[in-house]
């Protein structure tokens, strides 16, 4: 493992490319990286990605106590779904939470990415689920997704954003990045008349190279997920 130096440097390049890439806006997101011990490495609140530095990055405990952190900085109310991540999965040593704007588009829309139409996302991430919807700072985040963390190291949070785990940071936010572009792909092909998913042969010999190409994390396999009925508008 890295030491921690280098670890609050990967954390903060990675919290300033999600702000040049548009994927959060003003306090958004929050990343973490697990430390030895059973600490956490995490991003505070109420703080831009745009301008985080190393010396605000904050140490917690599996329960979310500070152990370390600048006078003054907590952590986000979301790191408990971080923390369900790795409880959950302990090969899991990184946590990324976003709203790059076209992934999470298909979660306001109530649409799983469950397509696969991109030979390089059908190997490496699969179909991603989208979990149901929970109130901020509760528990309702984490136990929604709890129930697809052993098979999917990507999720959609239902009018919310996205969620990417990993072994480490570039990990996690690779799998962001990744998810990302497959989002804009599949809308544009949507766009253009339609989005076509390979063969289940095909899809199939895709999973299985997995292996070859040294691949980590989870794979759901070949899963199909409903689309979310639409909800009804309040304001009649």
């Amino acid at each position: 493992m890295p030491d921690i130096s280098e670890l609050k440097d990967q954390i903060c390049d990675v919290c300033h490319k999600m702000w040049q890439l548009g994927w959060v806006a003003a306090n958004d997101g929050n990343v973490s990286v697990k430390l030895e011990g059973g600490r956490f490495l995490v991003t505070p609140t109420g703080i831009s990605k745009s301008f985080i530095p190393p010396e605000k990055l904050l140490i917690i405990d599996s329960s979310g106590n500070i152990l370390e952190g600048a006078e003054g900085y907590r952590p986000s109310s979301e790191i408990k779904m971080h923390l369900r991540c790795y409880e959950k999965r302990e090969d899991v040593g990184a946590v990324v939470h976003a709203h790059p704007p076209t992934a999470t588009g298909f979660a306001v829309a109530h649409r799983p990415m469950d397509m696969y139409n991109m030979i390089e996302d059908v190997a490496a991430i699969g179909s991603v689920p989208l979990t149901p919807y929970g109130t901020p700072s509760t528990s309702e985040i984490p136990d929604a997704i709890e129930p697809y963390l052993n098979e999917h190291d990507v999720l959609l949070l239902e009018n919310h954003g996205a969620l990417t785990m990993g072994a480490d940071v570039m990990t996690a936010y690779y799998r962001m990045e990744s998810l990302e572009l497959w989002a804009k792909i599949t809308l544009n092909a949507i766009l253009l008349g339609g989005s076509y998913d390979i063969s289940r042969e095909n899809i199939d010999k895709l999973i299985n190279l997995r292996s070859y190409y040294k691949i980590t994390g989870k794979h759901p396999g070949y899963k199909k997920y409903p689309r979310r009925e639409k909800s009804e508008p309040t304001d009649k």
